[in-house]
């Protein structure tokens, strides 16, 4: 199943705008009053990639797939939302169906756009978040640290890990996010079946003006400011122009609309990357004249797990992978023509796939 990035915020600060821009196949509905999302909208959406349509380029396949990424529209959140507040319940649940968070943040005055936080100000709203996932966070740890206390008379290694999550829970209480918190490998296998919200990998979209597309202003400086030591991605954009450009069904019409903005591309082709990114995946790519196909995997797996992505049965019997680097195919063509050069290399069961690698999988039935 493909990773899911959960868009997250306060209510009517344009989730449901940039969902229904990035989205293939499904449309969010996007209105203008409090929780008109409540069942989280979930789409695939096709990963940009320009290697992908060099390659296809080359070789003239029949078809050409793009690997994708789930994303899910979830509803506004409101303060108190860890105590049920609103549709709080539900959409901290939604959350932590997520494998990261994309955050999206007002940076625009319109006074015919709903708000009841008062002025606009992206930092308190980005803290309103903060508070209540690391509020839920908080309950969480509290009940595995009842049931610990109860286990530990039994099993004493369980004081280790007991002892962890009491750190974790004073960092929490100090008003930090999990995320931000150094742990061990060992640590971190405690941490994730318990799927803590602010443990999440997480990137902010200030939704801006028109008149903001190119420079920002100063409510995305702020939010700038504010994540700074996060070290988490902040993109700027317009959601609404946004979708008028995905709407667009013209390369030109597309292409005119961007120039009058000074944009080289999409910004949802870069949120879209990031988030991607931000999700620790990377692309492997197969290549023949029935199909030109990009594919999804982990970094660091190995060719096994990369060929049981394509079916299971090539991961039980692998045999080995042929690989061509991406540049060098590029350079030569051709897979024949990457063979003759010595390009083409064969690797076993060890060999980390590498990000943008051309392969072809030997293996038993």
């Amino acid at each position: 199943m493909p990773l899911r990035a959960g868009i997250v915020g306060l209510p009517n600060v344009g989730k449901s705008t940039l969902f229904n821009a990035l989205s293939n196949s499904v449309k969010a509905q996007a209105a203008n009053y409090r929780f008109c999302t409540i069942d989280p909208n979930v789409s695939l959406v096709d990963v940009p990639d320009k290697r992908l349509k060099r390659l296809a380029e080359l070789v003239e396949p029949e078809k050409v797939v793009p690997t994708q990424i789930e994303i899910a529209d979830i509803a506004g959140l409101v303060k108190g939302a860890s105590h049920g507040e609103g549709l709080g319940n539900q959409f901290l649940a939604n959350i932590r169906e997520a494998d990261a968070i994309v955050h999206v943040v007002r940076c625009f005055d319109d006074e015919n756009i709903i708000r009841e936080e008062g002025p606009v100000h992206p930092v308190s709203d980005k803290e309103i978040i903060d508070t209540e996932l690391q509020l839920k966070d908080l309950e969480t740890l509290e009940k595995r640290l009842a049931r610990l206390e109860k286990q530990m008379k039994a099993e004493p290694l369980l004081r280790e890990e007991a002892a962890f999550l009491q750190l974790c829970k004073k960092h929490l209480e100090a008003g930090k996010n999990l995320r931000e918190m150094k742990r061990t490998d060992e640590e971190q296998k405690i941490l994730r079946p318990l799927c803590l919200l602010t443990d999440k990998p997480v990137m902010y979209v200030a939704n801006v003006d028109e008149g903001s597309i190119e420079n920002g202003n100063r409510y995305s400086d702020m939010l700038k400011e504010a994540v700074k030591n996060e070290q988490a991605e902040v993109i700027v954009m317009c959601n609404s122009i946004e979708a008028q450009i995905a709407e667009m069904e013209s390369e030109e019409d597309r292409r005119l609309f961007m120039e009058a903005y000074h944009m080289n591309e999409p910004a949802l082709d870069k949120l879209v990357r990031s988030v991607y990114a931000l999700l620790q995946l990377q692309t492997f790519f197969t290549a023949g004249k029935k199909e030109v196909r990009a594919w999804t995997i982990r970094k660091g797996w190995k060719a096994p797990q990369a060929a049981g992505v394509i079916h299971s049965d090539f991961e039980r019997g692998f045999i080995r992978a042929e690989v061509i680097s991406y540049e060098d195919y590029i350079r030569y063509g051709s897979e024949a023509a990457c063979r003759e050069a010595g390009k083409l290399r064969v690797e076993g069961k060890e060999y980390v796939v590498q990000d943008g690698d051309v392969m072809h999988f030997r293996f038993n039935v």
